[in-house]
């Protein structure tokens, strides 16, 4: 590896300001992409982008000829043009491409990386985030999913070379992630821990090396803020035990947020309608949590203004709210998508299920009823079943000792080839490729079949139906912001006996 250099980090910019009493969530693959991001932050609380498939994102914008200039602009800004101009070299078409080619590929996930894929990974992050702080000094976060091991370290970098003031990270438990953004901030060659299935921890780490990459001429950087996001104050009170391992703080997300959430404790309780039940011992008990004493911020059914007094009253900073802004003008949905939604959320006719199989990781998957989107059983049925993303791919070793990935949202052959389980097979869906399309990037097949949406929100709808009420025309993101930060009375918190 190339010799590792230390820069003195550059002054925190979240020193000495206040913590934002509103944190909007980081929706996948887009959805919370710069442009809001940037529109929250500006009106002084926490914009974030999403983290997940940001290499695919960078690449397809390039593709469809990136309008307005905003990729290219970004680009010209990364410290090392000569990577810059190899991606534009690569993806970008100046007329964009026709709606009938399909995109091109960009490398999938792997424990052995390229320089190509590491280098579309931090150019990926960077441009989302270089984005979403331009013009002005709000502050600026990014999602990640500690599933996605393997892309965590160049995407990290990525953010962190645009100057990311905060790091989330759910879906897993994230005690890497201190210790990585520490070595981050010094441009040190890292070995990132990924759990590979039938090794034994620690086997296997996705090397990164900044310096090989880039150069040795390097910005100094930050050290951003880690907030982990967890479902049970144990384990907000594991990882704080520990100062290697010790967030910023935590969001603490209920079981009814958007997106993935943790399995049901203990025994899985169906109801008629074939849903989970979930009890007090799936919520936090808060005043453990209070007690940590870090600062924390609640998810999960707290996009009301009655819900952010009630969440300040039991300890917490404040919320971190996802489907109020998901539905914003702001947002990045398909704006089809988004007006179908806003439709249904006005006149009552939206719901949104946990569906315990759709998500090839595992977790319980939201999973909002729209036509024409995966969440009809026969659109689903009638996609052709193939795994060519990848982000949610699992490593396992092979019988030769080399590593390899399988999902469950694969074909069953491959997938029981690799080992899978026919019963983890059922009823999995291809977010990937879904969550893609959400956001107006979906492949076209060269058979001419279109990837179709699989929309996730949150599922308690309380506030998007009274801001429908408000503004029937849609609401912009700081429309949403000024509506929960008015005055109302406290709600109770749900919290662990």
């Amino acid at each position: 590896m190339a010799t590792q250099i230390a820069a003195p980090p550059r002054a925190d910019p979240t020193e000495g300001r206040p913590l934002p009493s509103i944190i909007q969530g980081g929706m996948g693959a887009a959805v919370s992409s710069w442009r809001l991001a940037s529109q929250v932050a500006q009106a002084g609380q926490l914009g974030v982008v999403s983290g997940i498939g940001l290499d695919m994102v960078l690449a397809r914008r390039l593709q469809n000829g990136d309008k307005g200039g905003h990729v290219r602009r970004a680009l010209a800004a990364f410290p090392s043009p000569a990577v810059a101009e190899r991606a534009l070299d690569e993806y970008f078409l100046p007329h964009g491409r026709d709606a009938a080619q399909p995109y091109a590929a960009v490398p999938k996930l792997a424990i052995e990386q390229t320089r190509e894929a590491q280098e579309l990974a931090i150019l990926g992050n960077f441009v989302e985030v270089w984005l979403a702080k331009e013009g002005h000094s709000g502050l600026v976060g990014v999602n990640y999913l500690e599933k996605v091991q393997m892309a965590t370290p160049a995407a990290a970098y990525g953010a962190m070379l645009a100057g990311v003031d905060y790091v989330l990270m759910g879906a897993g438990l994230p005690r890497e992630i201190p210790r990585l953004l520490g070595q981050l901030v010094q441009h040190a060659a890292v070995a990132f821990p990924v759990d590979v299935a039938g090794a034994e921890p620690g086997r296997f780490s996705v090397s990164l090396d900044p310096v090989d990459l880039l150069g040795a001429s390097l910005p100094e950087l930050t050290r951003p803020r880690f907030l982990a996001i967890v479902s049970a104050h144990v384990l907000a009170d594991y990882l704080a035990r520990d100062e290697a391992i010790r967030p910023d703080g935590f969001v603490i997300e209920g079981p009814q947020a958007g997106g993935h959430n943790a399995p049901p404790r203990g025994k899985v309780v169906l109801d008629d309608a074939g849903q989970p039940q979930f009890g007090p011992r799936d919520y936090a008990d808060l005043s453990k949590v209070a007690a940590i004493g870090l600062p924390f911020w609640l998810a999960g059914t707290y996009g009301t203004p009655e819900r952010l007094v009630a969440a300040q009253a039991a300890g917490a900073v404040g919320v971190q709210v996802g489907t109020l802004f998901a539905l914003s003008t702001d947002s990045n949905f398909d704006p089809a998508i988004r007006e179908q939604l806003v439709a249904h959320v006005a006149d009552g006719t939206l719901t949104v299920t946990t569906d315990l199989r759709a998500s090839p990781t595992g977790f319980p998957f939201k999973v909002a009823d729209l036509s024409g989107s995966l969440s009809d059983a026969d659109v689903a049925a009638a996609r052709p079943r193939l795994c060519d993303l990848g982000f949610l791919g699992i490593p396992f070793v092979k019988p030769n000792g080399e590593v390899d990935t399988r999902c469950s949202a694969e074909p069953e052959r491959p997938f029981a080839r690799k080992g899978g389980k026919p019963e983890d097979a059922a009823g999995r869906l291809c977010l990937c490729n879904a969550l893609m399309a959400n956001v107006g990037l979906g492949q076209t097949r060269a058979t001419g079949y279109v990837e179709r949406p699989l929309i996730t929100l949150g599922a308690d709808l309380e506030g998007p139906r009274r801001l429908a009420q408000l503004h029937p025309d849609g609401w912009t993101a700081p429309q949403a912001l000024d509506w929960l930060l008015a005055p109302r009375t406290t709600e109770p918190v749900p919290s662990e006996s």
